[in-house]
């Protein structure tokens, strides 16, 4: 096992752990206490980006390791690292403004795709040539 994507799963966890610790900041700066979801935009717009990670983190770990399996662990890595980046981009530039967040997301969902259809490419190949 390479260590290369481990530190990507590390990475993107820590990520999402500050992402997360800023719901909370965010949640006393504009006064939404628990359970309300919605409030003050600013806030809103802090929740989303935590939200979306998550649902972004549900594709990117499986599809990171399948490509780190089946095409290659450094590639795998580096694709998972720009995603990581694209993510910070995406956090940032929501935070400001809904707008600002088109960047990061177009980043990180193209290393995702990359990652996934990698993986497919990688799994059907050599199923592929075990038939022919």
């Amino acid at each position: 096992m390479s260590p290369w994507p481990s530190l990507i799963t590390a990475s993107a966890l820590i990520l999402y752990l500050v992402v997360t610790i800023n719901v909370g900041r965010a949640r006393m700066k504009y006064k939404v206490m628990p359970p309300d979801m919605t409030g003050d935009p600013n806030f809103e717009r802090v929740l989303r980006v935590q939200q979306n990670t998550l649902e972004q983190l549900i594709m990117f770990l499986p599809a990171l390791w399948l490509f780190s399996e089946f095409v290659s662990p450094l590639v795998a890595a580096g694709l998972g690292a720009v995603w990581i980046v694209g993510r910070i981009l995406y956090a940032w530039g929501y935070y400001q403004a809904a707008e600002k967040r088109m960047i990061g997301f177009g980043v990180s969902i193209l290393c995702l795709f990359s990652l996934l259809g990698g993986s497919l490419i990688g799994i059907i190949i050599p199923l592929v040539k075990q038939l022919i």
